[in-house]
């Protein structure tokens, strides 16, 4: 991964400039929930064995279940959903591919890597009438815009191929496009470690018409998925009791932030329920604020002014937090 494109979890970066130890500092640059889905004990096979068709059968059949798709979609799981963005551009079509923003920077960086024309947008009103390749992330990272399905089935009928990057619609499965029928142009990406907390367990989903995915599993090759991570995450999926109460949770969570930020004198941009973004008079003087507090928040090289912030969990580290933000 390019040095040069910036990523919220750069702890090394905070401790060269702050110091402390990594164990000092409360990381509140990702949108990982800081409360993970418990690990299950494992068959020791599942470490000792390459994973088999009936382990990714039994993971796939438990994300189809989770995410309410239907028996003609295509599901693939991948090494986190950063490998289906490094994969995606190899079956997009030629022509440009238009990705609106500001949004996710590593969706640019692998089609231009891959030679394909980027054209950044702001608004989907900026689209050609038929556009070749379209690319957003729904909610969108990090100013949580949300786009209702309807809106973009009708833009999938429109586009030679769109794109939807869904790795933060686990706690608003409202707007996801998994339980709709999926034209033959559309392509989803699911994220499993940001919601479930696990995002070292490296997993993801590709889900899509069996053209597309059988074109995208063969770029991928056999076992792009280890055993631990499919066994965890079959068992984390089919955990419905969990992921309901941990939405209950984060949504409570969210709205706790939001109350001590503006207590601070921001004010909200956007978010979703497992990030939040706010307006502060100066990112870099609130980001080193944070800091010295050994609290790690996300700025970004587009705006002087915005700060994204992870929820915390746990209230000595909530405590930490108004602490910090009171000055």
């Amino acid at each position: 991964m390019s040095a040069r494109r910036d990523h919220g979890g750069n702890l090394t970066e905070a401790m060269a400039l702050h110091g402390g130890a990594e164990g000092d500092w409360l990381d509140l640059s990702t949108g990982i929930n800081l409360r993970p889905y418990p690990v299950p004990a494992l068959d020791p096979q599942v470490w000792s064995r390459l994973p088999d068709a009936a382990l990714l059968a039994h993971t796939t059949e438990a994300a189809r279940a989770a995410y309410g798709a239907a028996d003609s979609t295509q599901i693939l799981p991948v090494a986190g959903a950063q490998a289906a963005i490094q994969l995606t551009p190899m079956v997009a079509p030629k022509g440009t591919v238009h990705i609106l923003g500001p949004t996710y920077n590593e969706h640019a960086a692998a089609f231009r890597t891959h030679g394909h024309q980027v054209r950044d947008i702001s608004s989907l009103d900026d689209l050609p009438e038929a556009p070749d390749t379209v690319v957003l992330v729904n909610p969108n990272n990090p100013t949580g815009t949300q786009f209702a399905p309807d809106v973009l089935l009708k833009l999938a009928r429109r586009c030679k191929l769109l794109i939807v990057d869904e790795s933060f619609c686990d706690v608003c499965p409202e707007v996801s496009l998994t339980g709709h029928a999926l034209p033959v142009s559309l392509v989803i990406l699911r994220s499993f470690g940001k919601f479930y907390g696990l995002a070292g367990l490296r997993l993801g989903m590709v889900l899509g018409n069996a053209a597309q995915i059988d074109t995208l599993g063969s770029l991928a090759g056999p076992w792009a998925v280890n055993g631990p991570a499919l066994a965890i995450g079959a068992a984390a999926l089919a955990d419905r009791r969990w992921a309901d109460q941990t939405r209950n949770r984060l949504r409570a969570d969210a709205a706790r932030l939001d109350a001590l930020a503006i207590a601070a004198g921001w004010s909200l941009v956007g978010g979703c329920d497992l990030f939040r973004t706010y307006e502060t008079p100066d990112a870099a003087r609130a980001q080193s604020q944070l800091a010295r507090a050994h609290i790690w928040s996300r700025i970004f090289p587009y705006s002087e002014t915005w700060v994204r912030l992870g929820l915390p969990d746990g209230e000595e580290n909530w405590s930490r937090l108004a602490s910090a933000l009171a000055g």
